[in-house]
């Protein structure tokens, strides 16, 4: 009822109050720092009611191992000193207050290439994730783990490569290319060796989201309407840009481009729609057949200019089958930034503008997405738009009745920043197996 805006999240709360309690005192927000250590041992300690069999799974934040935060912070001075590099202590400091039998670990594949002091930190989170109360207290090696990879079962106990802890989210069935690190450790008393995931063909894009209602974008910088919006389109023809495409493409692109700006006319009016159609694929992982309308299906609205290069692109995409570089643009074309201007016949920042292909998997869904769409623009040249929040969920395999709270780009947050359900439940599953293993109250 909730979720289909037949009631207010206060008529919400007001129907399911004792709920609504326990979903509040299900979640702690809190920085994990040495003050606050002694709150979180006992919330934990509150939480567990003393069972001592449980799995310790989370990660250290990753702005400090990303690629895009490396670059922006790598010119400054404090970047070495970031104390973001040393988080993951804090997590040391979890499990040896605890000394519970299993963790896992996550985190970003650019933590492999991360340096402090010119060291590579991946190793030494590693060594101190297997000795974790020696990493933290100068001569203490009383509690140690055994590191397990998700995908290999031939690492050594002594030595390994952090490369075999990535985990490749497409080789397990998640419609998305996302490479994530998972760290299985389990205390060395226990002498369990956990199963690897089971590899399993993804579905492509067009199987994910082509069923989905199609929707038109909407018009920023000026008041929006399905005419003004086809107007925009239809203006192609009349162009600079287009004039000089037709001079420098091929004949089947500029012929493409002609044929999608003539089905402008019957091509979708709404740029929402909660129409719910249940998918299948996956067998039957998104669908809730209880659902009664779509949820967070809505464009965003994009400049003129914009518009004209996602249907350059997308055409571009279903023509050629990959997705344009600035330098396949024509010169009109290309956006006044500093990142698109030629220099010795190139441009530096080239894949501005990515369309997910259509019978692919997605490239990985980040945050970003939350600041524009320009990454993630749909496959379908009609639509000439980027993906909808429920599009990006389903590339992140979020089933159609999980509902996302807040703004919409806190909604895009939330999901770029998330671990595919569907790869998570694949992963609790293993980690299902090494509780069941367990010896009681170990």
């Amino acid at each position: 009822m909730y979720v289909s805006g037949e009631i207010s999240k206060s008529g919400l709360i007001k129907t399911y109050p004792k709920q609504w309690k326990r979903a509040c005192d299900s979640a702690i927000r809190i920085t994990l720092e040495s003050q606050n250590q002694k709150i979180v041992k006992e919330a934990i300690q509150k939480r567990l009611r003393h069972q001592k069999n449980w799995i310790l799974v989370g990660g250290p934040p990753c702005q400090a191992y990303s690629l895009v935060g490396r670059s922006r912070m790598m010119g400054m001075d404090s970047f070495e000193k970031d104390h973001r590099h040393l988080l993951y202590q804090e997590y040391l400091r979890v499990i040896v207050d605890h000394k519970h039998p299993i963790f896992v670990m996550e985190n970003i594949k650019g933590l492999l290439s991360s340096k402090i002091n010119g060291e590579f930190i991946a190793p030494k989170i590693l060594n101190d994730l297997s000795n974790p109360g020696g990493a933290l207290v100068s001569g203490e090696h009383g509690l140690r783990y055994n590191l397990h990879s998700l995908i290999s079962t031939h690492l050594s106990r002594n030595e390994f490569h952090p490369s075999e802890f990535i985990v490749k989210s497409e080789n397990y069935g998640v419609p998305q290319s996302r490479h994530r690190i998972f760290i299985v450790g389990i205390r060395d008393d226990i002498d369990i060796t956990p199963s690897t995931l089971s590899p399993s063909v993804p579905p492509d894009l067009n199987e994910v989201i082509g069923t989905m209602p199609k929707i038109r974008s909407g018009v920023s910088k000026c008041e929006d309407s399905t005419e003004k919006w086809r107007s925009i389109i239809q203006g192609v023809r009349d162009s600079s840009w287009f004039k000089q495409l037709r001079s420098s493409h091929s004949s089947q692109l500029v012929s493409q481009l002609k044929q999608i700006i003539s089905e402008i006319s019957q091509s979708p009016h709404q740029t929402r729609s909660t129409s719910y159609k249940p998918t299948s694929v996956m067998n039957g992982w998104y669908k809730d057949e209880r659902l009664k309308s779509l949820l967070s299906h809505e464009a965003r609205s994009h400049m003129a200019s914009d518009l004209h290069r996602y249907l350059f692109v997308s055409t571009y995409a279903s023509v050629f089958n990959h997705s344009p570089k600035l330098n396949d643009f024509p010169v009109d074309l290309l956006p006044n930034h500093k990142s698109a201007i030629l220099k010795n016949n190139s441009i530096t920042f080239s894949d501005r503008f990515r369309v997910q292909l259509r019978n692919r998997v997605a490239t990985t869904i980040t945050s970003h997405i939350s600041k524009d769409g320009h990454y993630f623009i749909h496959y379908d040249p009609v639509q000439c738009r980027s993906l909808t929040v429920r599009e990006v969920a389903r590339l992140q395999t979020f089933p159609d009745n999980y509902h996302f709270e807040g703004t919409r780009t806190s909604q895009y947050h939330q999901i770029g920043n998330a671990v595919p359900p569907y790869l998570a439940k694949q992963i609790a599953e293993v980690l299902k197996d090494v509780m069941d293993a367990l010896p009681e109250e170990r």
